[in-house]
């Protein structure tokens, strides 16, 4: 297995005109990335793969590496982390227009003409504007327990409550991470009783070498833009993508209801939706058959 990663320089913006999205990337930034490949895949073989909301490159390693080793022709995996998670850019602006951007200037730096791509969550919704903005750059597309309908969160979750725990954690600067770790993880369990969700969140915190703790991810921007530009989706009334789609979903997960079934056959007309047993983090906890269903998917 070989892997290649990649760090990032930043800038930022936002475009609203789909002419100039299409016609333009200088609004676009440079995305960090890890790159799994097994034997010597064909450069035009290629998936790539965007977490969710407060995650990043790291969360796909595993999944990653198997996708490498079991895609037939073996394909080059891209696990890329979105602007403001990461280790790419943190920029003052978040939106699904501005990340279809970031995935296409990915894919010409790497010059990439043409991939399967696969998201999850607020990475699912992102690649799902890139489909239907530039739907000529995408062979196949997988898009993980999210629906194209309703808002990011669920019925038990508060992700700006989330959000402002952690700007409001503090920490002194002589504790160790694991120590700084712990405090963090009190301060959300006010909040988060599911200890698998905290420990989650958890991993965006480091310490810098100056012996500051931070978080990875840019809580301003995702704080100020969650409301307009992550819970709520862009109108794509009247778009519709044609190319093969997967939709996998957990069946205890609600971010993706059964009644959303009509509008996500009349915008992916060439789509099967398949539910697992399991809740939003369906890749994780149903990691061998999630992965079974997306190997068949990228075979076929």
């Amino acid at each position: 297995m070989i892997l290649r990663s990649t760090r990032t320089i930043l800038t930022n913006s936002f475009q609203q005109s789909l002419k100039i999205l299409r016609n333009s990337s200088t609004k676009a930034v440079q995305l960090s990335f890890l790159e799994f490949t097994k034997g010597n895949p064909n450069k035009d073989d290629n998936l790539i793969v965007l977490h969710g909301l407060f995650g990043s490159k790291n969360n796909w390693n595993s999944l990653s590496k198997a996708f490498a080793a079991q895609t037939k022709p073996s394909r080059r995996i891209f696990a890329i982390d979105a602007r403001n998670h990461g280790d790419s850019p943190h920029t003052e602006e978040h939106s699904y227009e501005l990340m279809a951007l970031d995935i296409k200037k990915f894919m010409e730096d790497q010059k990439i003409k043409k991939s399967a791509i696969l998201g999850h969550s607020m990475g699912g919704r992102a690649v799902i504007n890139f489909a239907l903005k530039f739907p000529e750059l995408i062979e196949k597309l997988v898009v993980v327990d999210i629906s194209p309908v309703g808002k990011i969160g669920t019925s038990q979750s508060d992700i700006p409550l989330f959000i402002h725990a952690m700007k409001t954690t503090e920490i002194p600067n002589n504790y160790t991470i694991h120590q700084g770790r712990a405090v963090a993880d009190e301060k959300l369990k006010e909040i988060i009783n599911e200890k698998s969700l905290r420990d989650f969140l958890i991993t965006n915190l480091t310490k810098t070498e100056s012996g500051e703790f931070k978080w990875r991810i840019n809580l301003d921007t995702l704080e100020k833009c969650f409301y307009e530009h992550i819970a709520n989706f862009p109108d794509i009334t009247n778009m519709k993508f044609d190319g093969p789609t997967l939709f996998v979903a957990g069946s205890k997960s609600d971010y993706v209801k059964p009644s959303d079934e009509p509008v996500i056959k009349k915008i992916f007309p060439n789509s099967q939706i398949e539910f697992l047993d399991a809740g939003h983090w369906v890749h994780a906890e149903k990691s061998s058959e999630f992965l079974s269903l997306v190997l068949k998917f990228l075979n076929n």
